[in-house]
Parts: structure tokens; C-alpha cells; sequence
């Protein structure tokens, strides 16, 4: 099978010559995998993809790749990342990953601006100016800059008779709101003034399906990434996430899915009392991208032959195991996960940027070798 058709038969649940390899390897790692320092891939997206496709050379290469393609600023530029950042070689030593700072930055009375103007025009208009210092003209350049990276990326794998993994990606709105307001204020909206937080959702909701369709669409890429990471029974009551998160994102997924797209979810954290929830939407609609904190053997019985399942190898034993750690991990989550297909071998979240290149090389290999 090539590269793309081993990764499309897992998705759709079919089983494969072997479990597809897709680490999520993102430019920090890349960066530390290649002597690099975490300030020169935060300045200048072109190194990140040099940085991430000679990683994918040196170590045999892998399924079609994670994009890795853009600097924290451009991230902050797009709303990827709508928080104060601190950007090594700036703020922060150069061989430090940037760092997000979960500040109380959107206010009670932004819902309902959101509502009525929608997240993008509201992000623009007023909330960037708050968490950067991008001026107009900054702000045109880093997304130019980010588009031409992310040609670049995919004229690297066009090289290489591969890839993106996706293209159409959003953040969900629950997700969204809760970065931007922060935790703990964000929380305290959804138990003791839940309205405004509900009809800026409802309008995040319905702006986010006609975008992420056009973009995804566009791509020639059915895959579109939804990532979300506070919503689940670890942080939450059921009421709270049936209230909150789970009706829109069946929306979200069924319009997609009616599109032929697939909902790639990242979830980070333990998702482990929500797993149940995901068997309402259609069979092989979605992909379930897990961080290593969510039981891969209770997804696996609760959705195994539902929907695919992408992870979960942790960061901690990429950075302080040793490869035969590595090497039993991977073999295990192939034999109990990917025995009968429907299973993608990947980290758990991103590749951590202290990963030791040997067991980075040592999941590489075992997944593109092991056969359950």
C-alpha cells in the first residue's frame, strides 16, 4: 500500500498491510531532533519545515505528515493560539519552547460581541490587540509568511509522493472561549451565567462548519482537525459537557460527514468517562487522536469497529524512557489496538521537543515493523 492508502484504510476501519506510523511531530521536536534551538524555528517558519522533513528523512520516513509549517506568532496571528505568548529567544531563553499564559483576558461582556459580530470580526477588531503586539501590517505579514510556509510543506511532500494529514482544522468553540476567558473565569460563566457563554457557541458553531468545510474542501484532504482539550469528564460534570460541547459537536461532525469529510479530534487529557458519547456519530466519521492520558484499551472496547483511534505513545517515555521501553509500548498498542485495523501508531499529543532520537527512531521502526 502507499503511504495515503494505508492511512485512509485505518480510518475507514478497514485493515491494512500494516498499522499506519503518523507521529504528531510538530517544529519544537523537530528542532530538537536536529540541533536546532527552539528561538530559530520560533522566528522563521521555513526553518521549521526544513527542520520537519529532515527529521522524516533521517529517520525513514512515515505516513503522510503532521503540517509543521508555522511560528508561534503566526499561530497567535490566525486565533490557533488566542493567548499572550512568550517566544524563546524574546521573552524566554533561546533553548526554551514558547510558552502560553493563561491569562483573564476575554471579558463577560465579549460573549455577547461574539454573538453579534461573529469570533473573527470581534478577534480582529479588538481581542489580538489585547494579547499581541501585532499591528496591521505585522499581521498581514505573518499570515503571508504562513501561507508560504505551508506551500512549502506541502511541496515537500509532494517530493516525497506524500501528504499533509489534513489541511481544514479549527479549535472547538468551547475550547476557544475557555483559552481566551481562562480556565477558572470560563467555568465560572458555565455554572453561574451560562446564556451569553451558550449563544456565542451557538454563533461560533455556525460561522466554524461553512469555513472549515470550504477550507478542508479545498485541501483535496476529507480530513479537517477539531482539537479540544478541556472539555472532557476529567475537568467536567456530564451536564456541563452534554450542555456545552457535545451538541454542537455532533453538528459540527454530521455537517462534515454529509461533505464525505472526516472529524479528526485531538484530545488531550482523560476522556475516558466521555468515550460512550462518540458512538452516537456515524461509523467511520471521525478519528479519535488521544494524548496518553485517555485508556487506549477502553477506547479501543468502546469504539473499536466505530470509529479510528490515532496515539498514543507518551511524551514522558519519549523523553525519559529508553528504546526498548519505547519498543514495547508500541508493540503492545499494535497487538490490543491495531490487531484488527481502524488504529493509527502516534504519539500521545505533540512529540516532545526533549524527545531522545533514539526512541523517536525506536517507534518509527517498530510501528513500520511489527505485526500483531
Amino acid at each position: 500500500m502507499t503511504s495515503d492508502e494505508r492511512l485512509w484504510a485505518a480510518i475507514r476501519l478497514e485493515k491494512p498491510d500494516r498499522v499506519p506510523v503518523l507521529p504528531t511531530l510538530l517544529g519544537e521536536a523537530a528542532a530538537g531532533l536536529t540541533g536546532l534551538s527552539q528561538a530559530d524555528i520560533a522566528g522563521d517558519n521555513r526553518k521549521v519545515v526544513e527542520a520537519a522533513f529532515k527529521v522524516f528523512d533521517e529517520y525513514g520516513g512515515w505516513e503522510n505528515p503532521y503540517p509543521a509549517a508555522c511560528t508561534p506568532t503566526q499561530l497567535q496571528a490566525i486565533g490557533a493560539q488566542p493567548m499572550k505568548m512568550r517566544i524563546p529567544g524574546k521573552d524566554l531563553p533561546p533553548d526554551v519552547p514558547f510558552q502560553l499564559q493563561e491569562d483573564e483576558v476575554l471579558e463577560q461582556a465579549d460573549y455577547d460581541k461574539i454573538t453579534d459580530s461573529g469570533l473573527e470580526q470581534f478577534y480582529y477588531d479588538e481581542y489580538l490587540g489585547r494579547i499581541s503586539g501585532l499591528e496591521p501590517e505585522t499581521l498581514s505579514g505573518e499570515v503571508a509568511e504562513l501561507a508560504a510556509g505551508f506551500q512549502l510543506f506541502c511541496e515537500e511532500c509532494g517530493k516525497r509522493d506524500t501528504k499533509p494529514f489534513f489541511v481544514g482544522n479549527s479549535l472547538h468553540p468551547f475550547f476557544t472561549l475557555s483559552l481566551m476567558r481562562s480556565m477558572v473565569p470560563f467555568t465560572q460563566d458555565l455554572y453561574y451565567d451560562p446564556e451569553p457563554v451558550e449563544r456565542a457557541i451557538r454563533r461560533m458553531t455556525d460561522d466554524l462548519i461553512p469555513r472549515v468545510i470550504a477550507m478542508t474542501k479545498e485541501s483535496g484532504i476529507d480530513l479537517c482537525l477539531l482539537t479540544e482539550e478541556r472539555a472532557c469528564g476529567f475537568f467536567y460534570a456530564p451536564a456541563v459537557f452534554e450542555r456545552f460541547w457535545w451538541p454542537y459537536t455532533r453538528e459540527i461532525v454530521d455537517a462534515c460527514w454529509s461533505e464525505g469529510i472526516v472529524t479528526l479530534f485531538h484530545l488531550d487529557q482523560c476522556w475516558d468517562k466521555n468515550l460512550a458519547y462518540f458512538r452516537e456519530l456515524p461509523r467511520g466519521s471521525a478519528i479519535l487522536e488521544l494524548d496518553s492520558m485517555t485508556d487506549m484499551v477502553l477506547a479501543k472496547k468502546t469504539l473499536g469497529g466505530h470509529l479510528c483511534l490515532h496515539g498514543d505513545v507518551p511524551a514522558a517515555l519519549l523523553s525519559i524512557g529508553k528504546p526498548e521501553d519505547v519498543n514495547v509500548y508500541c508493540k503492545s498498542l499494535i497487538d490490543e489496538i491495531g490487531r484488527d485495523g481502524g488504529f493509527i501508531l502516534g504519539s500521545g499529543c505533540a512529540v516532545p521537543p526533549d524527545v531522545k532520537p533514539e526512541n523517536f527512531a525506536a517507534m518509527i521502526e517498530t510501528g513500520k515493523t511489527h505485526r500483531p
